[in-house]
């Protein structure tokens, strides 16, 4: 030690150690597009908290981008991209798909079916809803990708994360996180989006329709919507069983009245738990160098576009569809925008838009009904697309 001070050995090795320090800090290796996606990422936490856009995915998801976006040197095996890293190893309940079935699951333990079961034919508006899925799709081929890309980038207008999650796992991988944040963002900007729209497509008149209190459902009839429904929509399209079998299983723990305690584990600590991996590690995929691309800002486009799209033709669908019901039987359009699978954010605002012109017309309970058949019919569209692009 004495010899290294005394030839100056010592200070050149500290220099030197100094030196290699300052190449592995973020300071040295940050560009441009990860101040970026920083900024992306504070303002989608400042929005999940100032404003409350559904804070359970954007809180996670910011957060998650500050993380995936943190410069570091190659090879320290601590980014997403990376084999083996910690992330890398928590985000392949993305990229194979393993966590949105479980989320499904909670939704269905979560979830009341009884709005639509009152008054079936509310279902028709989730299925119209689904056209932004389709409409998406056709704009991506248009736009050069590839089907199986377009596919899995048309599913973000059904406005169902999860959904969207699946699909690009099985179909486009590689464009999983731009679809997945894509999802997400418009997801919580269902109060921002839709009532513009919502306003345009309705006169003060159809504002105003009251629609008759929905009839009490049966016992009987919740226990056998799950199965029956399931059994049904799963012969139709077999390659959407794991997210539909989740689904309705999910729905049987909780109206069959034996099974409360799976019902409870299912609707809270699962379901939270994989909301919090998902936020954390597609908000972590974002890293900037793998993410910021012309066809992220390609999918974001699409994927606005593909929201319009299904809010537009679920609202025109019920002024269609009203033209052959009677007076007093009528569906307000304000519940057209809840067809899209963003529960229950979707029929809050049907809601909330409807009070501002009647404060004695609660529409909520109604929107509910397409809500939920948004999620039936977001999952149904997914196992259409994969059937026929996988």
């Amino acid at each position: 030690m004495f010899s290294l001070l005394a030839t100056g050995g010592f200070a050149d090795f500290l220099s030197t150690q100094l030196v290699q320090f300052l190449m592995y800090t973020g300071f040295a290796n940050v560009t441009w597009g990860h101040l970026i996606m920083i900024l992306f990422g504070l303002t989608f936490i400042f929005l999940g908290i100032r404003f409350e856009f559904e804070p359970l995915l954007l809180v996670p998801i910011g957060f998650g981008m500050l993380v995936g976006n943190i410069p570091f040197y190659p090879g320290l095996k601590i980014g997403i991209y990376e084999a083996n890293s910690v992330l890398n190893i928590l985000y392949h309940g993305v990229q194979n798909g393993w966590y949105p079935p479980l989320i499904f699951l909670g939704i269905g333990a979560m979830t009341d079916f009884s709005a639509l079961l009152s008054n079936p034919k509310l279902f028709l508006i989730g299925a119209a809803a689904q056209c932004g899925i389709f409409a998406a799709y056709a704009g991506a081929l248009a736009l050069g990708f590839a089907p199986n890309e377009a596919g899995a980038i048309g599913i973000i207008g059904g406005a169902d994360g999860p959904t969207a999650i699946f699909l690009s796992s099985q179909l486009a991988p590689d464009l999983m996180g731009a679809i997945a944040v894509s999802a997400y963002s418009y997801m919580a900007l269902v109060p921002v989006i839709q009532p513009p729209i919502m306003r345009l497509l309705t006169t003060d008149k159809e504002r105003k329709i009251r629609m008759k209190t929905p009839r009490q459902v049966s016992k009987l009839e919740k226990i056998t919507f799950p199965i029956v429904g399931f059994l049904f929509c799963a012969f139709i399209v077999p390659s959407g069983l794991p997210l539909l079998g989740m689904l309705f299983f999910g729905n049987l723990l909780k109206e069959s009245g034996v099974t409360k305690r799976l019902s409870d584990v299912a609707s809270n600590a699962v379901v939270n738990v994989c909301t919090l991996l998902i936020g954390i590690t597609v908000g972590a995929s974002t890293q900037a160098t793998s993410f910021l691309t012309g066809r992220s800002v390609l999918i974001f486009c699409l994927g606005a576009f593909s929201f319009v799209i299904a809010t537009f033709c679920g609202v025109l669908f019920v002024k269609f569809f009203n033209l052959f019901l009677k007076e007093g039987n009528k569906i307000n359009p304000l519940i057209g925008n809840s067809g899209v699978s963003a529960v229950p954010d979707a029929a809050r605002v049907s809601n909330n838009v409807g009070l501002e012109y009647d404060r004695t017309n609660y529409l909520l309970q109604h929107a509910m009904g397409p809500n939920v058949a948004g999620v039936v019919g977001s999952a149904v569209a997914a196992g259409i697309l994969l059937a026929f692009l996988h």
